[in-house]
């Protein structure tokens, strides 16, 4: 038998963290992590990774008193995520909890709270036979997971599985928190057989959010008000909304010559780059990378390509106005003066981020909720356009049209794109707001970490 995982005696709260192993999960964890610990410094936190991600992230600097703990990898490594998703969630969903309890079970003293990833449901079966109280962690929009909450209304009413090239501009307005929206914009509404399985996982979850203790958003309750009061109106525990749960607590100096493309920023007029993201997991075909590069060198217009495959590729195909990167600092590059516009994948992490920074976006989803936050950033927050104007699948967005629009979008003599960057600055400022002391998101955020810290003191010794 392993021996316990001791906790030092002199904290007053330990945390274990779960997040779901894949990048635009483990990252806002560890961020809302960091900002527990920087607001109460004698929390220790346990954050628990499968190996293969402790790989990923063991010399990522941290605080001293979050500490990693791992558990065996779901599916072996070399066979990676992208290549059998479906297969992946399933696992996940089905070979951490064992690991996870064992591992629960030698932690001492018992933790505090467990913070688990909403997709991690087992979380809340394991913390609820030993007592320990959860916090639900929802990785996407509180939006999103009103959707997820309803979706039985879609059905109800007929418009679930959709034809999205046929009925895709057809808008429903019956989803509790949310305006109209259309059905190409719903997560996973076509019939596919991979899109019926990810649902079904996914609608699985939500049930297990009402036996946690707490739930808790990564976004500000001013940029989407109507779904978090519309949740808090079903739930019976308590929300938090604790967003950006960004890294924007850690823009210290940052030494340019290790980062050449920050010195080339550095020489670019005010406004004028256009930074490019399509996400670090999820891709569009090659093809449309093809007319993306070539309708980005036609426009003539500066940018920053960060693109994990084939960057050398893209680098001969786009010309000599920017620069193509396998990685940077995204958070920084898009707080950087030089940077006008964000063509992004709309994650719900890159949205967040290009929303704090203030900078308009060309929305361009793939899946899951990246529809939906595309449909927030261009029709309720009016700070982008959609790049793909139709709703048709595997539609072929020409290199004529890319260039086209981008040209647009990146002239500053433009009124329409002078009023959506002001608009952009306008939510920076909000966002800056709920950051503040008074804000919604340090409110809440004090909030959190008084009731979880209350709960601790009053356990019996």
């Amino acid at each position: 038998m392993e021996d316990p995982i001791q906790v030092p005696p002199i904290m007053t709260g330990h945390l274990v963290a779960v997040p779901y192993p894949g990048r635009g999960h483990v990252n806002p964890m560890m961020n809302l992590c960091k900002l527990l610990v920087s607001k109460n410094s004698d929390i220790l936190v346990t954050f628990v990774v499968t190996e293969e991600w402790l790989g990923f992230i063991a010399s990522d600097p941290k605080p001293r008193n979050i500490r990693f703990a791992t558990i065996p990898n779901v599916i072996p490594s070399e066979h990676g995520r992208a290549n059998d998703f479906v297969g992946f969630f399933e696992a996940v969903m089905t070979k951490m909890e064992a690991p996870f309890q064992d591992l629960l079970r030698r932690l001492h003293p018992p933790p505090t709270v467990v913070i688990y990833d909403t997709y991690l449901f087992w979380v809340v079966r394991v913390a609820n036979r030993t007592d320990i109280p959860v916090a639900s962690f929802w990785p996407m929009s509180a939006s999103v997971f009103a959707v997820f909450k309803h979706y039985h209304l879609l059905q109800q009413n007929g418009h679930y599985p959709v034809s999205v090239s046929e009925d895709g501009e057809k808008r429903v307005d019956y989803i509790p928190g949310n305006s109209s929206i259309r059905l190409a914009d719903f997560p996973l509404p076509d019939e596919s057989w991979r899109s019926r399985k990810l649902l079904e996982l996914a609608l699985n979850v939500v049930p297990w959010v009402q036996k946690a203790q707490y739930l808790l958003f990564p976004s500000i309750y001013e940029l989407e008000p109507r779904a978090i009061d519309a949740l808090k109106a079903e739930f019976s525990i308590p929300i938090y909304t604790i967003g950006p749960v960004i890294p924007y607590f850690s823009n210290g100096h940052i030494d340019a010559s290790k980062h050449g493309y920050f010195q080339w920023l550095d020489n670019q007029p005010s406004g004028s780059v256009l930074y490019i993201s399509q996400g670090s997991f999820l891709s569009v075909s090659s093809a449309q990378i093809d007319e993306i590069a070539a309708g980005v060198r036609e426009s003539g217009v500066r940018f920053l390509w960060v693109q994990g495959k084939e960057s050398d590729r893209l680098k001969e195909m786009c010309g000599d106005k920017g620069v193509v990167l396998g990685w940077c600092e995204q958070m920084r590059v898009l707080q950087h003066r030089a940077i006008g516009g964000f063509w992004s994948h709309c994650g719900w992490n890159s949205t967040r981020e290009g929303v704090y920074c203030g900078v308009p976006f060309l929305a361009f989803p793939i899946f899951m909720d990246q529809p939906l936050n595309g449909k927030f950033i261009v029709e309720e927050w009016k700070v982008g356009w959609r790049v793909k104007k139709e709703v048709k699948q595997d539609i072929l967005i020409t290199r004529d049209e890319i260039a086209g629009l981008i040209k647009k979008f990146m002239d500053q003599s433009d009124d329409e794109v002078r009023d959506m960057r002001k608009r952009s600055r306008e939510l920076k400022q909000l966002c800056q707001h709920a950051i503040a002391p008074g804000g919604s998101s340090e409110t809440d955020m004090n909030a959190f970490l008084s009731h979880m810290l209350q709960g601790a003191n009053a356990k019996p010794e």
